[in-house]
């Protein structure tokens, strides 16, 4: 079986769960937490890496022994501690502590005095006032665990984009090396880009389906065949996710494509479209009667019924068709137009890859500039820079911007907001960064009144410029802080503050939703990787993700300017 990075980091997250439960050493479950987090967001799968012949030791946070765990991991597709402990303790256990509300403290409280193993009888305990008993716990509490437990129990399993991908990409290269196939797309929720998927809609063209039906269910990767036909199939690979995949002639790709990516909404509109014109539309083409007269491309499907092709991430019935039968379209903005990230880190805090590192991999990408953003010292921020390491970053940055023409790199730092709405660094500091990148690390469970003035207050301050991962959601982890965030946005409308897309694949944040309300504002926005390693720059595309489906242009991103024209739009 091949593994790819999320399975092995939820293999990490689950023991050092379990670890936390069973009151281990707490720099050992921190040392698990902190692999799996490195693992997770690596733009490389650690199987290739490994092939490669690469030390998985010289990754932030990965030691000899963990990286020794991490080969056994991909060559046996077990961990083998992981199955040790799980003997001892119930393993669904590990599934609790990721409630909202809970945690391995409280898990360990609720299974040793009520005896819940489960998601269910966590539920059934909630549900019979059984927690408020408890230390700790309370009515309000309570509910806030019942409710996300319900939501749980029996749900539909979704996992982030940047995991599907790992998943989806060999599979589809395997597809295409198939004779005889000549198309091969995920479609779906994937292709619309949505920040987690459920299953995987594969469309392939071939003149017959039944070898490449074959071929599919023997893939290395399949635990189970649901269903099989001679055109279409359903199997469950041995990571749990589910992957339909269908065969259709090249006449039919367009259609099929449209229907298959649509959203039901989205196709229902289409449909009822159709209809007015007295047109038929499905998954074989677009028909007259029993005559088929279009569905070789997506663009002859649209056309049948009097629309410009719709781009896939705004195929949610959300506007799209309105905006498209008056000619409103949207502009998407494009990786081609993004000229420079303004949000990375170094190995001078928590990030794996030196300055130089970072500029190199820039200039690969083509960018104009970069900004060096690491974190500003704080409680909880891991080698953050105090004023006088800062100031030295800063004379090294501006050697380097001296001596090389083919990058600017822009001073900058991420510093944290204190709970009273003040910054971890002193203005007199602030003054000499070219951009100031201000973010929440602590205080998640404040009141939107209490966080929204919070947030508010820091914007107060001139030097900062942009509030980074606005919600402070981590997607499957930490739901977002409450925050009003239509007023939030106005008030960094008012102060010429701006806002991130935050391209980390665990937050993608802000959410496409937030991203419309800030085009509505009229408020620009910031995207960026947050990178952690000269690789993970590409994490761009996560963020041009988001903003396309929050119908974000060109002209509403900060970072299509050229350094003279954001230096502009910085400057408060």
């Amino acid at each position: 079986m091949m593994i790819h990075n999320p399975e092995i980091a939820s293999l990490f997250n689950r023991y050092a769960i379990l670890l936390d439960i069973d009151r281990a050493n707490s720099f050992r479950v921190r040392a698990y937490r902190n692999a799996a987090r490195t693992i997770e967001n690596l733009p490389r799968d650690v199987g290739e890496m490994l092939a490669a012949g690469e030390d998985l030791s010289e990754l932030p946070g990965i030691g000899k022994d963990l990286a020794h765990k991490i080969a056994a991991i991909v060559e046996t597709g077990h961990f083998a501690e992981l199955d040790d402990i799980e003997h001892r303790i119930p393993a669904a256990l590990a599934d609790l502590a990721d409630v909202p509300g809970l945690g391995p403290k409280r898990v360990k409280q609720l299974y040793e005095s009520l005896k819940i193993k489960s998601l269910a009888d966590l539920a059934q305990a909630a549900r019979a006032g059984k927690l408020r008993t408890l230390g700790g716990f309370g009515p309000k509490l309570e509910q806030t665990i019942l409710k996300a437990a319900e939501s749980r129990v029996g749900g539909e399993q979704r996992i982030r984009l940047a995991a599907a991908e790992q998943i989806a990409e060999p599979l589809v290269a395997y597809l295409k090396a198939l004779r005889g196939v000549s198309k091969v797309i995920v479609a779906g929720s994937y292709r619309r880009r949505r920040e987690t998927v459920g299953d995987l809609d594969i469309l392939a063209t071939a003149p017959t389906g039944a070898k490449a039906i074959d071929a599919f269910v023997r893939y290395d990767e399949v635990g189970s065949v649901l269903s099989r036909g001679t055109t279409r199939a359903t199997v469950k690979l041995k990571s749990g996710l589910q992957v339909d995949l269908r065969v259709v002639k090249e006449e039919s790709y367009g259609a099929a494509l449209v229907y298959f990516t649509g959203s039901k909404a989205h196709n229902i509109a289409l449909r009822l479209k159709g209809i007015k014109r007295r047109l038929k539309i499905n998954e074989y083409g677009v028909f007259r009667k029993e005559r088929w007269i279009a569905g070789r491309s997506e663009k002859e499907v649209y056309a049948e019924i009097g629309l410009p092709c719709i781009e896939p991430e705004l195929r949610e019935n959300n506007g799209e068709i309105e905006a498209a039968q008056s000619g409103t379209l949207p502009r998407l903005v494009t990786l081609e137009k993004i000229r420079g990230d303004l949000h990375t880190h170094t190995d001078a805090s928590d990030g794996s890859g030196s300055i130089e590192d970072m500029a190199r991999a820039a200039v690969a990408r083509g960018y104009e500039y970069l900004a060096i953003s690491d974190h500003a010292k704080h409680v909880g921020i891991t080698h953050g820079l105090d004023a006088r390491r800062l100031a030295r970053q800063i004379a090294q940055i501006d050697r380097r911007n001296a001596g090389h023409r083919d990058l600017l790199l822009l001073k900058s730092a991420e510093v944290d907001i204190l709970p009273d709405g003040k910054l971890s660094l002193d203005n007199a500091v602030l003054a000499d960064l070219d951009l100031v990148i201000a973010a929440v690390h602590t205080g998640f469970t404040l009141n939107s009144e209490t966080q929204t003035d919070r947030l508010i207050r820091a914007m107060d301050n001139p030097y900062v410029n942009i509030i980074a991962h606005p919600t402070g959601r981590l997607i499957g982890e930490r739901e977002a802080y409450a925050v009003d965030m239509a007023r939030l946005m106005q008030a960094a409308k008012e102060r010429g503050v701006h806002l991130e897309v935050n391209g980390q694949p665990s937050r993608l944040d802000l959410s496409d939703t937030h991203c419309r309300m800030a085009k509505a504002m009229g408020l620009k926005l910031a995207l960026a990787t947050d990178a952690h390693n000269p690789e993970s720059l590409g994490y761009m595309r996560y963020a041009l993700d988001q903003a396309r489906r929050g119908w974000i242009e060109a002209k509403d991103v900060l970072n299509t300017r050229r350094w003279p024209q954001l230096k502009k739009l910085l400057r408060r």
